[in-house]
């Protein structure tokens, strides 16, 4: 199977539902002001202007892989799991202090430019911006959940869907806490990054749509701790490839400038083995460059090739790949349809061959 064909044809099926679901919310806001009714505009430039659709693909494949027929109602309803995943890149934007998002501005930085208007008056624009960015995350993180509440699945499968809904999102706060922390200790081993990788991408981006679309298709525990099983693994594989794109992908392929990663000092895989394997200037250089904030274009090539002559780069891959097979080696306890499951190996295949 073709998988980035299918989840290009998904997308086309998605995004005008994505649409639909923010053009209501941006008429909503007209009467609350010019402000909200701008910021979800600009959350809707953000949301439409990239991004693969992989987390409501996996959820409607979960639907229909226990056998879910209403074609219509899951296409609708995987909306709420995009809009889950635009509310946590907002506040991930926060946090990260990127100023861009799939080549927009971020919500934050876009209104750090607003919020210099009031600094005649003493206050502080940077504050402003970040603020506004936290309000309108959680802004879009209340429409997804109304579109599962909305939907028109029955009340227990709704209320079940909602319940795994909050669950995702307490996880992912989780893993963004021990990413803070990491980062800002400059030090960690090589578990505590991927149980960082687990809650933070893993049970969000794999496992997460996958329950969520099987919940609503009539899944039972069993079903779900079956999938869990295939998730992970492949979850914190898609986290490591994310990782090398971070380092030696393009800026119009990550959408975020080059080099953030690494101006933010995140600890990767990646950096730990490449610590771990480097003679003494390397590993100066590395701490040097590490977290520095005017890193330019020569320094991150730099740093790229520390990477790759430490073996960090080959070491990378090789985990990925690995955990690749040990996911795709549970596939078949899954109580999913053939159809599902062929697609569950491409998404598998998928995750290490995304392009640099």
């Amino acid at each position: 199977m073709d998988i980035k064909k299918e989840l290009g044809k998904l997308k086309k099926k998605i995004d005008p539902e994505i649409e639909k679901v923010l053009n209501e919310a941006i008429d909503n806001s007209r009467e609350e002001g010019e402000l909200i009714t701008g910021a979800l505009e600009q959350v809707k430039k953000i949301t439409l202007s990239g991004g693969k659709r992989l987390r409501p693909a996996l959820m409607y494949w979960g639907y229909k892989g226990m056998g879910g027929k209403k074609e219509k109602d899951i296409l609708e309803t995987v909306v709420s799991i995009e809009l889950i995943h635009i509310f946590l890149l907002i506040h991930d934007d926060v946090i990260d202090n990127d100023p861009q998002r799939h080549g927009i501005e971020t919500i934050h930085h876009r209104y750090r430019k607003v919020g210099k208007r009031f600094e005649n008056i003493g206050k502080n624009s940077q504050h402003f911006g970040n603020s506004m960015g936290i309000i309108v995350g959680d802004i879009v993180g209340a429409i997804g959940n109304q579109v599962i509440y909305k939907s028109n699945f029955s009340s227990d499968l709704i209320v079940k869907a909602l319940k795994r809904l909050q669950s995702i999102v307490a996880t992912v706060a989780i893993g963004e806490a021990q990413d803070i922390i990491i980062e800002y200790r400059r030090k960690s081993s090589e578990k505590e990054v991927v149980d960082m990788y687990k809650n933070k991408t893993a049970k969000y981006t794999i496992e997460g749509p996958l329950h969520l679309g099987a919940i609503l298709g009539g899944a039972q525990e069993k079903d779900l701790k079956n999938i869990t099983e295939f998730s992970v693994p492949i979850g914190i594989a898609f986290q490591i490839q994310d990782d090398i794109l971070g380092i030696f992908g393009s800026e119009k392929k990550i959408g975020k400038p080059v080099g953030s990663d690494i101006r933010e000092g995140k600890q990767t895989i990646l950096v730990i083995k490449a610590m771990k394997n480097a003679d003494k200037y390397q590993e100066k250089r590395l701490n040097f460059l590490m977290g520095k904030e005017d890193i330019t274009r020569k320094e991150v090539l730099e740093f790229r090739k520390i990477i790759t002559e430490t073996g960090a780069l080959e070491y990378a891959k090789k985990v990925a790949e690995d955990l690749i097979i040990e996911g795709k080696s549970k596939i078949d306890k899954m109580n999913f349809n053939e159809e599902t499951k062929g697609y569950l190996v491409g998404v598998a295949d998928y995750m290490t061959q995304r392009e640099l």
